[in-house]
């Protein structure tokens, strides 16, 4: 019995930019991840202080996309607050459903926000108190990312239906940060998105190389870091197996040490100076009282 052939499925190529990479390098994904998640903290936080419910915020995904994709992965209406940071010309979009975003100000204003209607825009008093809260969060994020965003940013405007948001260009790469908002019983995605192109400048060069014309100076700062076991003793003494198991508790080991010999400082066993008892304080120290030349 012969088989049945089985149709190739078409295959989709997808056109890779080299000049625009859409992935992120480990070492600044790390980076990235460890600010986000301290602004997931303080947003979480002033969330809190502003529904006066239990609120927390996590970050769930970072990834770099352009913003045409990104805009394709947002339901038809949403809550697009749009940012534009102080002396830049870069957008930052804080993303919500609306539904989620009229239930804080529901409990804002003393309501218990639930089942909030997600397919309506903004009064103007729902807007002026989401431009509050998203002010307030910008502060947040600036403080987390640090030299990463440094200055300020303010709400320039809040769209309802992404795909009329002129934010970027379509083929502008953007760091996508997903997080997951919970106040009180209710969870609703949020999206935070920075321009790649005003990131990654900042995180400085993956495998940054050093110039080998000052290698001397630099083998010399390294060497000046190690750390070295430093001793201050006094003169040992040499003593047979026996006279060792014969020690008993308040038996006394008489050393070839006299009484204004300096003690010996060493540094991993060999001699480095001599030195003398001081006390700084509740400290006991030595004094160092001369050195000595050791060609090893």
């Amino acid at each position: 019995m012969q088989e049945a052939e089985v149709p190739v499925k078409d295959r989709s190529v997808a056109v890779y930019d080299f000049r625009r990479p859409t992935t992120l390098a480990r070492r600044h994904s790390r980076i990235l991840e460890l600010g986000f998640e301290t602004f997931a903290r303080q947003w979480g936080t002033q969330l809190t202080a502003r529904v006066r419910v239990t609120s927390t915020v996590a970050l769930q995904s970072l990834i770099m996309q352009t913003y045409d994709e990104y805009v394709a992965s947002l339901p038809a209406t949403t809550a697009m607050v749009l940012c534009v940071p102080v002396d830049s010309e870069d957008t930052i979009i804080v993303q919500f459903p609306t539904a989620a975003a009229l239930g804080w100000i529901a409990r804002m204003l003393g309501g218990t926000g639930e089942r909030q209607d997600g397919d309506r825009i903004f009064t103007p008093v729902e807007k002026e108190l989401v431009q509050r809260l998203i002010n307030e969060a910008l502060e947040d994020l600036h403080y987390s990312l640090g030299h990463l965003l440094p200055g300020s940013s303010r709400v320039e405007s809040i769209q309802h239906h992404p795909q009329f948001a002129q934010a970027a260009a379509p083929g502008d790469v953007m760091v996508v940060a997903t997080f997951i908002v919970r106040v009180a019983h209710s969870a609703a995605p949020a999206t935070v998105v920075l321009p790649a192109s005003a990131l990654l400048p900042r995180l400085g060069a993956v495998n940054p190389t050093v110039v080998a014309d000052d290698g001397a100076a630099q083998v010399r700062a390294q060497l000046a870091e190690v750390p070295l076991n430093l001793a201050v003793s006094l003169a040992p003494r040499a003593v047979t197996s026996h006279e060792v198991l014969r020690l008993a508790v308040g038996d006394t080991v008489m050393l070839p040490h006299g009484t204004h010999q300096p003690f010996r400082v060493t540094v991993d066993g060999v001699p480095l100076a001599g030195a003398t008892v001081t006390r700084t304080g509740a400290r006991t120290g030595a004094l160092i009282t001369s050195t000595e030349e050791n060609p090893r």
